[in-house]
C-alpha cells in the first residue's frame, strides 16, 4: 500500500509554490531558519578539536520576485558542514553555499556553543573546566564576507565605594562582560586568548572549583584590586586597543549583578568599523 501511494506521488508533479513570483515589490532582507540545534566540531588553541552543542541561526535575503525560500535547503546545508571543524572560513563557505542554493544576494550566520576552558584554582590547583558562551557570526554578499568572534566571560568586581567607606569588608559581585571583535582579514584570535585578556581586567577571575585556601587567595585578590563596571569596562578598552592590533571593530559591555541591590548595573562601549 506504502509503495503504491509512493508512485502515485512520484508520478504527480509537486508544485514548487515558494518558487511562485510575487507582485508586491517587497525584499525581504532576512528569512531563514532560528534555533537550529547540532552538534559540531571547534578548533582549540593547540591544534585539537573539541565538540559542543551549536544553536544556530542562518538567513538570506529574499529577491521580491520570489513569494517564498526552501527552508528544508537551509538545514542541509547546516548539517553538511557541522560535520566537519567549523571557523571563519568554513563559514564563509557555507554563506556562500547557501546563497548559490537559494538564489540570494546576501547570506547571514549567527551560531551559539559553549566552549570549555580547563582553569586550575589560584592556590591549590585543583583543575577543572568553566564554561564560556561563544558566538561565531558571518554576513556574506557579493562583495565582501565579515566574521565576528563573540564570548561571554563571567568575573568578579568588587566595589570600590563599599571598600572605601567600610570599616570592615567591601560587597563584590559576579559580573557578565561580552566582548565580539572583528579582525582583519586572514588574522584570527583565538577564544582562549580573548578570555584570558578579559579576566586579566577584573577583580578576580572565576573558578570551577575553589578549596578553602583558593577561597582566600580570590577573596584577598579581590579586595586588593576593587573595580567599578565603568572601570572594568575602560580596562577592557584599553586592552583591546593596547594588545591587538589586529582587531578592527570590537562591542564590549560588562553587567554586575549587584549583590546589595534588586538591580543590575551596566556599561557598553563600540569602537571602530
Amino acid at each position: 500500500m506504502v509503495g503504491k501511494e509512493l508512485e502515485k506521488i512520484s508520478e504527480k508533479r509537486l508544485s514548487d509554490v515558494a518558487a511562485e513570483g510575487d507582485s508586491r515589490g517587497i525584499t525581504i532582507q532576512r528569512v531563514g531558519v532560528k534555533d537550529v540545534h547540532l552538534p559540531i566540531q571547534v578548533r582549540r588553541k593547540g591544534s585539537s578539536l573539541v565538540s559542543a552543542l551549536a544553536r544556530i541561526d542562518l538567513a538570506v535575503e529574499l529577491p521580491h520576485h520570489f513569494r517564498g525560500t526552501h527552508m528544508s535547503r537551509f538545514v542541509e546545508i547546516l548539517f553538511q558542514f557541522s560535520q566537519h571543524p567549523i571557523g571563519p572560513a568554513e563559514i564563509e563557505e557555507m554563506l556562500a553555499e547557501a546563497r548559490n542554493r537559494l538564489g540570494a544576494r546576501k547570506a547571514d550566520l549567527r551560531l551559539v556553543f559553549k566552549y570549555f576552558i580547563p582553569k586550575r584554582a589560584p592556590a591549590s590547583g585543583a583543575e577543572s573546566a568553566l564554561d564560556y558562551g561563544c558566538l561565531f557570526e558571518g554576513e556574506k554578499d557579493e562583495k565582501a564576507f565579515t566574521f565576528s568572534l563573540g564570548v561571554e566571560v563571567p568575573v568578579t568586581l568588587l566595589c570600590p565605594c563599599s571598600k572605601e567607606i567600610s570599616d570592615h569588608g567591601a560587597h563584590s559581585q559576579r559580573a557578565m562582560v561580552k566582548v565580539k571583535i572583528r579582525t582583519r582579514p586572514g588574522e584570527f584570535i583565538w577564544i582562549e586568548d580573548l578570555v584570558a585578556l578579559v579576566e586579566a581586567q577584573a577583580s578576580s577571575s572565576l573558578y570551577p572549583v575553589l578549596k578553602r585556601e583558593d577561597e582566600k587567595f580570590v577573596t584577598e585578590h579581590a579586595y586588593d584590586n576593587p573595580k567599578f563596571v565603568e572601570d572594568m569596562l575602560r580596562d577592557v578598552v584599553v586592552a583591546l586597543r593596547a594588545a591587538e592590533p589586529r582587531i578592527t571593530w570590537f562591542e564590549v559591555s560588562c553587567e554586575s549583578l549587584e549583590s546589595i541591590h534588586n538591580h543590575s548595573v551596566f556599561a557598553y562601549q563600540q569602537e571602530g568599523k
